[in-house]
């Protein structure tokens, strides 16, 4: 029997293929968990659900009103909610004096309002307890170039869990976070084609490589499990990274000059 076996999940950003969310989902599933995974993109979710046994729902999480009918739906077809994941997020990569004001606008609706409207619509769905996990990224603790909207809405949203966990943990409820670092997703599959690129990287990792969506399943997983006793807490899964830090804009250009060099 597996470590989540009777609990009811609910996934929200597993509308990608091969994405993290489903990655989550995936293993939540394979955990016990009944799974509800949630998104725009209907026919990509009702794929992985039918593959799952769970459920699709819609949800534009910039839409309030489109959250709290996600969560009532969730727990309608589900019959109650004990775990919830939110994986969606935006990787917008921009210089900050170019960042136009529409650009923050949808990654503040995405990454900081959209989770507040999410824990407003879980804390009186999770009757009976349960465990929230926001993903969020290591540059919400460490620097990169060009992330500065990112990297806000992230940290800005880590506090809100803090806040969140400290005033409903008398209900059962845990509320964190959890930090990839770089990982292996369809979001990063441009940069991890142009050479050099991805090596730049790999010193700032203390145990040697890069994380994979598997990494912060399992992490999630725990978070889930009745084993777990935290809350209000960013658990970095990204093998020490934090420890040292990302390269720097210079160093990343410096590391793709030569091995398109070697390469030429």
């Amino acid at each position: 029997m597996g470590r989540l076996a009777g609990k009811r999940a609910l996934v929200v950003g597993a509308a990608g293929v091969g994405n993290m969310g489903q990655a989550i989902a995936r293993r939540l599933a394979a955990e016990g968990a009944m799974v509800a995974v949630a998104g725009r993109s209907m026919d990509v979710l009702e794929a992985l659900a039918t593959e799952i046994g769970g459920v699709a729902l819609s949800c534009d999480f910039s839409d309030r009103a489109s959250i709290f009918a996600m969560v009532a739906a969730c727990q309608a077809q589900l019959g109650g909610l004990d775990i919830a994941v939110n994986a969606t997020g935006w990787g917008l990569l921009k210089p900050f004096l170019e960042t136009t004001d529409e650009e923050f606008d949808r990654m503040y609706a995405l990454q900081l309002r959209g989770p507040f409207q999410f824990l407003q619509a879980l804390i009186p769905a999770m009757t009976e307890g349960g465990s929230i996990i926001q993903v969020s990224s290591a540059t919400a603790t460490i620097m990169f170039h060009d992330h500065d909207a990112y990297m806000a809405t992230k940290a800005g949203t880590d506090h809100m869990i803090r806040s969140v966990a400290n005033q409903f943990g008398e209900r059962g409820i845990r509320v964190n976070s959890i930090s990839p670092g770089v990982t292996e997703t369809p979001m990063t599959a441009d940069a991890a084609a142009v050479p050099g690129l991805m090596d730049a990287f790999k010193k700032g990792y203390p145990l040697g490589r890069y994380g994979t969506m598997e990494d912060i399943a399992a992490g999630c997983v725990w978070l889930a499990s009745d084993e777990c006793f935290m809350t209000g807490q960013n658990m970095q899964v990204n093998g020490g990274l934090t420890l040292r830090g990302n390269p720097s804009k210079a160093e990343i250009e410096a590391a793709v000059t030569a091995a398109t060099g070697a390469a030429g």
